[in-house]
């Protein structure tokens, strides 16, 4: 439900496509399904209140696509029939906002505070529990708001349409849910009035924290400038500054104008029946009268001349403090309606922005001009009319000009040069792969993918047509130069370009705290003892709102007979290859052949730890002595799905203080380009070229910034990291890998002029890493391919190194226990607490499982998020790593928040038993994300990463089913009530 800066593409809409697979069996019996389905749905067809308006067949992606209109109330709706059984549903409105309080967001949250037929007070999250959806979520773009969810039960599908349709047509909208999710003036401590009177609420806590987020900071604004006078000018997710001017009477006009059945756009996917979708959204739409939408301003005048605007961020305390600067050029181009053309930009985009070879990566972060690019950087079509950027991030201040000219001038060489036509067709390949390789969220991509230009005036269904552009691409670039042309009208002769920068001021978060105090007295010094006492009680209205037991009964439910008893399983063959261990997968994989190898390391020290994830990054990056990596991604873009190298870690399942370390690398290609994967992949492992001091300064300065800027959007898994690194030998493997103390370690090397003993290291975990002696491999593909794979992977395996690996035995561990805190410039904080568990195959686990899930549905959400104003918090227990955590996101009162966690055990033990239905729902909750479907690329994984047995799989999902009160309860006294835990802050330092 986070407001969305930018809506993404999905990936089949986009070059570089990577979706998962539709098997090959399906094809024919799919498109016979399809056909009879399809060709009933003529043109000019009439049913349940609609008219068809078109019918088109996309064979490239293997679905028929209907186009509908709502006869009475002109209510569009675009049907996806598949044969997957993963079906989605969602309603969208068109809400450009006309200025930056944040109404389109806050009255997403506010809607899915209770409605006609369902008079509860969130029955949003209390569904989140009662259903076996696969998705559930609803967020708000620039100009849009969706609320779609997935599931693949046809029960479950119809209750969770019931709610959301009545949620988005027929909210109460009340206004203590109004104070509670957008803002409030209320007491620190409600309950006392002598305690100062603060700005509260939901989401006012959450853009505080999201306009934290540089890369979120950014964007925002830059779009800002770049749209003045229309809609786009305005933040859609709200700016604090402005959140607190919004009233209640405005939200609910809003929505009475907005979230009407003529703005709205129905999107339903899968292989339910359309007829029963049409004819239930009509006889709930029926009893509106048509409207006119809201017109707003979408399409900006254009510049006469480019503009320059500068503006100020924070300080990021963990970077080098002279390259915190931020820039981009970003020029204003297509009409979201012409399509070809949009596809044509977002192919040039990723031409001279994606990969090691492209010009713009060599000009900018290859020449250390800046770190890595900026969060706008590329093409966008969120807006009306699109737009095009180019810039950096972690650069000098002084250095802007430069990086402007940069920009420029590489635009005049391709424009004068043209493109490496070995290029064009790496992106072509991409999309030819992408059509076979399709995931288990396939309909919920497209969804998203085609939501904003559907809002904008396309027809949704010319965006799926790949191959109709593909083909017309192909015409234009055999008449003359179409990538130069594109670049000469949109880029080079186009007065409207905007140069943005900001550049990091010490005074930024004061002033932000200036502004807020300000805010705070203007609306606080002109209250009467009368508004004082309104606003006491009204806290007190709001905490007895939140304290009531509700009568849930109304809304629908799964139950846990709907589970199934038996888990879903795959069958696996076994083989050695050169004495490697080989886990085949066969089944139908569209053509494609899925590889994954994981290679141990075992007696690694701290130290190589935290080099560990810089050397597999290197191993994609830095190119070998023979070849240049630009030379190597052409290649890597033209014969496979990527190559991704990371740290492996796993927890024993039997031995929580047991693990396993090393290296896992993974890729996808095409049946015809198995030689050529097996050999990239190959020429990495053995020949990367760790001397190339140059490539690695560039790799180690662009991680270290990205590391920074994740820490903003996703400060709770920091923290749940860094608290839980104490306590298991896994936990302290990944905070060396990818915690605080690992953005700590990469920013302290990117500030190292010499890098010859980072080299030295790396080149040390080189000659430990990728043994044949500890190595085992994956391969998922078509039975008829697994003679070739075999042979091929055996020339792969047979020129590895062949030295046995040390036998080194893992020391004895013993946890500690201890608090941290990182003060970082948010004016927002994340929490954690963590305590040690069991491991995966002991019987308490599915119980601490149940219990997480309890606590974080009956007490942590309304504690921590409702009541405190967190916009997250909750409890999770690791099944696989052994440790219970809680965890808040976007907190203002992270002090308060870790006293709940202590009164969420007390809590558990002092009431009566918890209820059938409760426990039901717990259940339900864990069994939705187990149960929900996996691509044939995942099958069988969790045997071969962890060991995890059907058995074991088994065993532990009749655990969980039959996990009772009482159970609870035991290991709630057992592993939490007075047991030693850790614990983090990420956040405001005055918090502490």
């Amino acid at each position: 439900m986070l407001a969305a800066a930018r809506t993404q593409v999905p990936s089949i809409l986009r070059t570089g496509a990577r979706n998962t697979i539709v098997p090959r069996a399906f094809r024919q019996s799919q498109r016979a399904f399809l056909a009879t389905s399809a060709d009933s749905w003529k043109p000019g067809k009439s049913i349940h209140g609609y008219t068809v308006l078109e019918t088109r067949h996309v064979k490239e992606l293997e679905l028929d696509a209907i186009r509908l209109k709502h006869d009475k109330t002109g209510a569009e709706h675009l049907h996806i029939a598949r044969d997957d059984s993963n079906n989605v549903f969602g309603v969208g409105f068109a809400t450009p906002p006309d200025n930056s309080a944040g109404v389109p967001h806050i009255l997403e949250h506010t809607t899915l505070c209770g409605s006609r037929s369902y008079p509860v007070r969130d029955p949003f999250f209390k569904m989140l529990n009662r259903s076996m959806a696969t998705f559930m979520n609803a967020y708000t773009a620039s100009d849009y708001t969706l609320y779609p969810f997935s599931t693949t039960n046809p029960v479950d599908y119809k209750n969770l349409r019931n709610v959301y349709m009545d949620a988005a047509f027929f909210p109460h909208l009340r206004e203590l849910d109004f104070k509670q999710e957008g803002w409030r003036l209320e007491h620190e401590n409600p309950n006392d009035k002598n305690s100062p009177i603060v700005f509260k609420g939901i989401v006012y806590n959450e853009m505080k924290g999201q306009m934290a987020d540089a890369g979120y900071l950014f964007y925002s604004k830059m779009q800002q400038h770049m749209f003045p006078g229309t809609t786009y000018a305005h933040n859609s997710g709200g700016e604090p500054a402005n959140i607190t001017d919004l009233t209640h009477e405005e939200l609910v006009h809003f929505h009475k104008t907005h979230y009407h059945p003529s703005n709205a756009r129905f999107y339903t996917y899968g292989n339910f029946a359309l007829e029963d979708s049409l004819e239930f959204i009509n006889s709930k739409i029926q009893e509106f009268s048509p409207i006119t939408p809201p017109l707003a301003e979408k399409i900006v005048k254009p510049f006469e001349s480019p503009r320059r605007v500068a503006m100020t961020c924070p300080v990021d305390p963990m970077a080098s403090p002279e390259k915190q600067a931020k820039m981009s050029v970003s020029f204003l181009t297509n009409k979201a309606t012409d399509t070809f053309e949009g596809f044509g930009l977002r192919i040039l985009s990723d031409l001279l922005t994606d990969g090691h070879a492209s010009p713009m990566y060599k000009a900018l972060i290859e020449s250390n001009l800046g770190s890595e690019y900026s969060s706008n950087t590329g093409y966008d079509g969120s807006t009306m009319v699109s737009s095009m950027s180019f810039g950096v991030q972690g650069m000098k201040q002084e250095d802007i000009a430069k990086v402007e000219e940069t920009v420029m001038k590489v635009l005049q060489n391709v424009q004068k040069e043209g493109v490496d036509p070995k290029r064009v067709d790496a992106i072509v390949h991409q999309m030819e792969l992408g059509q076979k390789h399709k995931t288990s969220f396939f309909g919920l991509s497209l969804m998203q993918g085609l939501s904003s230009g559907w809002f904008n005036g396309c027809n949704p269904v010319d965006l799926l047509e790949l191959n109709k552009n593909i083909e017309r691409l192909k015409v234009e670039l055999a008449s003359g130069p179409f990538f130069q042309n594109l670049i000469s009208k949109y880029l080079l002769n186009n007065p409207h370009r905007l140069v943005f920068s900001m550049t990091p001021s010490p005074d930024y978060g004061a002033e932000v705290t200036a502004n807020e105090t300000t805010r705070l007295m203007g609306k606080t010094s002109i209250l009467t003892k009368q508004d004082e006492e309104a606003i006491y009680e009204q806290g007190q209205a709001l905490l007895k709102n939140q304290e009531a037991t509700e009568d849930v009964s109304c809304l629908p439910t799964l139950k846990v007979e709907d589970i199934s008893k038996k888990m879903k399983t795959y069958s696996l063959e076994h083989s050695a290859i050169s004495s490697v261990p080989v886990q085949w997968r066969p089944t139908l994989t569209n053509g494609i052949t899925y590889f994954r190898g994981i290679s141990a390391i075992p007696g690694l020290t701290a130290e190589q730890k935290q080099y560990l994830p810089l050397f597999t990054d290197s191993l994609t990056s830095l190119g070998t002595k023979e070849r240049p990596m630009s030379a190597i991604d052409d290649e890597i873009r033209l014969y496979t799905g990527g190559i991704r190298i990371s740290p492996f870690l796993s927890t024993n399942h039997s031995a929580i203080d047991r693990i396993e370390e090393g290296v896992s690398f993974s890729s996808y290609c095409l049946d015809r380009n198995q030689d050529h994967m097996y050999d990239l992949l190959g020429s990495l492992v053995r020949e990367t070229n760790f001397d190339n001091v140059e490539k690695l300064r560039t790799l180690i300065q662009g991680n270290a910034s990205a590391l920074s800027n994740s820490v903003a959007d996703s400060g709770h898994a920091f923290a749940r990291t860094n608290a839980g690194s104490r306590l298991t030998p896994a936990g302290g493997s990944s905070e060396l890998y990818g915690g605080m103390t690992q953005v700590q370690f990469m920013n302290a090397l990117a500030q190292k002029e010499d890098l010859s003993e980072v080299s030295h290291k790396l080149k040390e975990i080189a000659e430990l890493a990728i043994k044949r002696s500890t190595l085992r491999l994956a391969l998922t593909c078509g039975e008829d391919q697994m003679s070739r794979n075999e042979k091929v992977v055996s020339d792969f395996v047979s020129r590895l190194d062949a030295s046995p690996s040390s036998e080194i035995s893992q020391s004895a561990f013993t946890p500690s226990y201890q608090d941290s805190f990182f003060p970082l410039p948010y004016g927002i904080n994340f929490t954690s607490r963590c305590l040690r568990g069991v491991p995966y195959t002991h019987e308490d686990g599915a119980k601490l499982q149940i219990l997480a899930s309890l606590m974080s549905n009956l007490y942590l959400h309304r504690e921590i998020r409702e009541k405190n104003g967190a916009y997250g918090g909750g409890a999770g227990y690791s099944s696989t790593g052994g440790l219970f955590s809680f965890y808040s996101y976007r907190d203002p009162s992270p002090q308060k928040t870790l006293s709940t966690y202590t009164d969420s055990v007390q809590w558990v033990l002092s009431r009566g038993d918890f209820t059938e239905q409760e426990l039901a729902e717990a259940k339900l909750s864990l069994f939705q994300k187990m149960d929900a479907p996996v691509s044939a690329a995942e099958e069988g994984i969790i045997a071969f990463t962890e060991g995890i047995t059907d058995e074991m799989r088994q065993t532990r999902r009749e655990q969980l089913l039959k996990v009772t009160s009482a159970d609870v309860k035991d290991v709630a006294a057992r592993y939490l009530l007075g047991q030693v835990s850790s614990s983090c802050i990420l956040g405001d330092k005055e918090q502490k």
